[in-house]
């Protein structure tokens, strides 16, 4: 189980959204890249990024800054926000980044992945956010009309590495995670999952860690608001409940 702290960035600053309304934004810190150094020092091995603005599809992004993060910290960085073409993957690839999370494009352009996936490797990760079982795109903002587990299966068949998945009315919330639908991803895809949102404190990483029928399935745990408000030590729980460091998934 690897735990994997959040960077949200937008108009450059280190944010979180609430159930990931644009509207309803928390700033954290206006230094992106000292974030990240912070959150590696802490015991980080693996940082989930997210570029809010490009996820948007406005043409704006934080690139230069997701850049620098890179050029600072050895931890392996995972991506997600915006990357919507192959000149998108080359400039994020270029950058030094590990995994390339894929929403956005997934849930609209499958067999373009697919190939992408052919071309560049194992490299990327199945973005999956869901608002009561439907998967949401453009920054959470459009829904889909695809369900959660549909395009799980499909994540699996197009040789995707893992999943992130994230139940959108639990992110930042502070409410608990979704572990029964996570779990349900898991088994419907049979890939490594990643849960995301809703992480509320300390109670959480032992409650996921302890059920037997996760180990093995849920490979990472995302966390963002809870590490920010200070509703855990990150060193403390790094050390409890972390007992795997790779970057194969």
């Amino acid at each position: 189980m690897l735990i994997i702290p959040a960077i949200d960035i937008l108009d450059g600053k280190c944010v979180r959204l609430y159930k990931g309304d644009y509207s309803k934004v928390t700033v954290y810190g206006d230094d992106a890249v000292a974030v990240a150094v912070g959150l590696e020092k802490a015991g980080a091995k693996r940082i989930h990024i997210v570029d809010l603005d490009a996820a948007q599809g406005k043409g704006i992004n934080n690139r230069k800054i997701i850049s620098n993060i890179r050029s600072k910290v050895k931890a392996t960085l995972e991506l997600g926000g915006g990357i919507r073409t192959e000149k998108d993957i080359d400039e994020i690839l270029s950058a030094g980044i590990d995994r390339l999370i894929l929403g956005t494009i997934f849930a609209k352009q499958p067999n373009e992945c697919r190939d992408w996936i052919k071309k560049y490797g194992n490299k990327f990760i199945a973005g999956i956010d869901a608002l009561d079982g439907e998967v949401r795109i453009s920054g959470w903002e459009q829904g889909s009309g695809i369900k959660d587990v549909d395009l799980a299966k499909k994540a699996a068949e197009a040789g995707f590495c893992s999943i992130i998945y994230t139940n959108i009315s639990r992110d930042g919330t502070l409410s608990g995670p979704d572990l029964e639908n996570t779990k349900m991803i898991a088994v419907e895809s049979g890939l490594p999952v990643i849960v995301s949102g809703g992480i509320s404190g300390e109670g959480d990483f032992r409650k996921i860690t302890e059920d037997a029928f996760a180990r093995g399935k849920i490979r990472g745990i995302i966390t963002g608001k809870a590490f920010y408000d200070g509703k855990f030590d990150l060193t403390s729980v790094i050390s409890k409940y972390q007992t795997d460091e790779g970057v194969f998934f």
